[in-house]
């Protein structure tokens, strides 16, 4: 079997998006930076979104059956730092950027590149991790907004860096 540290160096080559997972209800308010999510099918639409079950957010889903997907711009990489720093309490994290209610109650930051207001339609337990089967029941999409990917450990960009324009498309951090 493959070794964890193995395993992570693999996953570390796999790009993917950043968001913002957020939430609200009976068992707070959370939000935190999460890579593994990924859709499931368009009918319902319907998306997956892996959290560590040691997490105070995954706690919080559960309690809520709702949570946000906010996908991240390029521009966004401040955001994504603050909500991935677990010595930030949880309402402080929501200082930075705009944020709307959606129809959940779930928090959607208002410049995203997406955003999806989700309920939990099922939660599976594999691993360390618990996988929440979540349908869309709304979705916001931004204009040429750029998207935040990580990849080897670090963020980059996908479309229009921020910083200069379409010149500086694909060619992440500097």
């Amino acid at each position: 079997m493959v070794s964890q540290d193995e395993f992570r160096a693999a996953m570390a080559q796999l790009g993917a998006a950043v968001s913002i997972v957020t939430t609200d209800g009976p068992g707070g308010r959370y939000g935190m930076t999460v890579s593994a999510i990924c859709s499931v099918t368009d009918t319902p639409p319907t998306v997956l979104v892996c959290i560590n079950r040691q997490s105070a957010g995954n706690t919080a889903i559960k309690r809520n059956g709702v949570l946000g997907v906010n996908v991240l711009a390029a521009q966004q990489r401040g955001i994504a730092s603050r909500f991935s720093q677990r010595e930030i309490p949880a309402p402080d994290r929501f200082a930075l950027g705009e944020w709307s209610v959606g129809a959940s109650g779930s928090p959607l930051l208002a410049d995203a590149a997406a955003a999806l207001d989700c309920r939990v339609v099922e939660a599976t337990e594999i691993g360390s991790h618990s996988v929440f089967f979540c349908e869309v029941e709304a979705a916001t999409v931004a204009v040429e907004a750029g998207c935040l990917i990580y990849h080897a450990r670090t963020y980059h960009y996908v479309g229009a860096d921020p910083q200069i324009g379409d010149r500086g498309a694909g060619q992440g951090d500097r």
